[in-house]
């Protein structure tokens, strides 16, 4: 799969300065929807990103211990490495973790039965190309992003409803 094309943009999408633009107008929509109740979106997604990635490279990572493909002896020169291999293990994949978490996490936020489709495809597609870069510049294995996705999604979902259910119990509706 190797191209000039993903080699340029795949660095670039695990770059978490990459999307501080998407970030910023995510913050801009929340606040526009909700308001004064907008401190308690924020503090679960804030809550999101924590528990995800506490859970991968704090309690995970440490567990498995699994060397990253760029740091395995066997498999080291066999990865085209596309940016910094880093010291740390591998499972799971902390960066699909974290943005599987927001993607649930931002789909529960933004999707309505109007546009739940779009939303959905395109919060899941935006974390899959997060997930495929890792694999993509030889930092993780398929499975780590697959596992990590799992995790974040499990999360993201989790926290999703509890933001609902807050808002909702807070707005005086009910779900």
């Amino acid at each position: 799969m190797s191209n000039g094309v993903f080699d340029f943009l795949m660095p670039l999408f695990r770059d978490k300065y990459f999307w501080i633009p998407l970030y910023i107008l995510l913050l801009f929509l929340i606040i526009r929807k909700h308001k004064w109740q907008s401190v308690y979106v924020i503090g679960f997604a804030v809550l999101t990103i924590l528990l995800a990635d506490q859970i991968s490279a704090h309690m995970i990572k440490p567990a498995v211990q699994r060397l990253r493909p760029c740091n395995d002896p066997m498999l080291k020169d066999l990865v085209h490495l596309r940016a910094a291999c880093g010291s740390g293990y591998s499972f799971v994949s902390s960066h699909a973790a974290n943005h599987f978490a927001l993607a649930f996490f931002f789909i529960s936020v933004f999707a309505r039965p109007s546009n739940r489709f779009y939303v959905t495809l395109l919060f899941i597609i935006w974390a899959g190309l997060i997930s495929f870069a890792q694999v993509y510049v030889g930092v993780h294995f398929p499975i780590d992003v697959l596992s990590g996705a799992m995790l974040g999604a499990a999360i993201g979902y989790g926290i999703g409803w509890l933001n609902l259910i807050t808002l909702c119990h807070r707005c005086g509706k009910v779900i």
